[in-house]
């Protein structure tokens, strides 16, 4: 497992400069069958990253561009009347691909984001009454810009929930600026090798699965989960799905680095990218200045590290 993360990642980096925990993240989220939320201001390259990832991988990739005026039957498909057969026939939507790229998503109505929902919790659609399950495996990742920025739409607290990770994209370092200028001299693209097929995915799924937690370690995701809860500063804390969340992730995270184990390291690496987005603060921390971020680092701190 470890050979071929490190071989994916690697052609990965060949197109995208830098970001390397956030490559490792959407690898653990494709080992877990979970979706992805990215969020960062417009030219980072959120779009190239998921096109590269899925080209990496050797699976379908399909995007859609979230605007104010896309409707769900969109993103699903819909039947049309098909004048030689005299019958409606079904025309699939980009929903039907392995890696679904839904950008800016927070830029469509409410109603359109949550279209999504049944595909990202089911792994199904249903089309006027007709019931289609999704190809394996499937992932979700939507890119969003800040939810300050002008013509955007919050996600519905349901449907983030939905989401594995939700990571962030900050400006690229100094030197990294200036090798991703380096790349673009001849003005032309590298071309990207597929790496694995879904096949070996949903093995690699099934050989994730075999990774051992400890019963301590088990407790310890339970503490982090439930001080989230009776944090002062927090007025809705995670639910069970944020301990699953916690749980898989850290195996997959082991697998890739070689391990057959998990370690509290795993889980500490993990607990920003996999929780920021479940906890909601008090009015009063964030007129303090507090984000999720701040709060979830004390409670790291907090909670005892198991030996």
């Amino acid at each position: 497992m470890r050979e071929i993360a490190q071989e994916v990642l690697s052609e990965v980096s060949r197109v995208i400069v830098g970001y390397g925990d956030i490559l490792q993240n959407l690898f653990i989220a494709v080992l877990v069958n979970g979706h992805v939320l990215l969020e960062g201001v417009p030219g980072l390259g959120k779009t190239v990253m998921a096109k590269t990832f899925a080209e990496t991988l050797g699976i379908s990739f399909r995007r859609v561009q979230f605007t104010p005026d896309l409707l769900p039957a969109d993103i699903t498909g819909t039947k049309i009347f098909d004048q030689n057969e005299g019958a409606f026939v079904l025309q699939k939507g980009p929903i039907f691909a392995n890696v679904v790229l839904a950008d800016e998503i927070n830029r469509a109505a409410p109603k359109t984001q949550a279209a999504l929902l049944e595909a990202m919790g089911e792994r199904q659609v249903t089309i006027e009454g007709q019931t289609l399950i999704l190809e394996k495996p499937f992932i979700v990742v939507a890119t969003e810009n800040p939810v300050e920025m002008e013509g955007t739409y919050p996600l519905p607290e349901a449907q983030i929930d939905r989401f594995l990770f939700k990571l962030w994209l900050d400006y690229p370092e100094d030197h990294e600026e200036v090798e991703i200028m380096r790349r673009q001299l001849s003005g032309e693209s590298p071309s990207i090798e597929a790496i694995t097929s879904g096949e070996e995915i949903l093995a690699a799924q099934k050989i994730m699965n075999m990774v051992y937690i400890d019963d301590r370690i088990l407790k310890y995701i339970r503490d982090l989960i439930i001080k989230t809860r009776n944090h002062p500063q927090v007025a809705l804390g995670c639910g069970p799905r944020a301990s699953l969340t916690l749980m898989k992730a850290s195996k997959a995270r082991a697998s890739i680095l070689g391990r057959s184990y998990v370690t509290p390291d795993d889980v500490r690496a993990l607990i920003i990218p996999a929780l920021n987005h479940r906890v909601l603060l008090k009015p009063e921390a964030e007129l303090e200045g507090l984000d999720t971020k701040s709060v979830l680092k004390s409670i790291i701190e907090e909670i005892p590290v198991p030996i």
